[in-house]
């Protein structure tokens, strides 16, 4: 999956599901780029930006594929040290309902 794709799909999420109120969520990808989830604003904006975030989420675009399709899950992801995550962890915790 792209990065392309992988935005696109976030985008949809969050159109149907809603963002993270109040928060600015990142997926960062390394090397491959960064999917941002900028919930302060209204409607949720998603784009590409790889600046400051109240959680960062770091996978690879494997990892975050398989998670996002169910072939994966995210709390052994995290165990594996395949997921990491920088700032709030509560927010974090909320993201399944973006993935879901």
């Amino acid at each position: 999956m792209s990065l392309t794709e992988i935005t696109q799909g976030m985008s949809d999420r969050v159109a149907k599901n809603g963002g993270i109120a109040g928060k600015v969520v990142t997926f960062d990808f390394g090397d491959d780029g960064a999917v941002r989830i900028d919930g302060t604003a209204t409607p949720a904006v998603v784009d590409n930006d790889n600046g400051p975030a109240d959680c960062r989420v770091k996978v690879s675009i494997a990892d975050f594929t398989d998670i996002a399709s169910g072939k994966q899950n995210p709390q052994m992801a995290f165990m594996m040290g395949k997921l990491k995550v920088e700032g709030d962890m509560g927010i974090a915790m909320q993201l399944g309902k973006i993935l879901g």
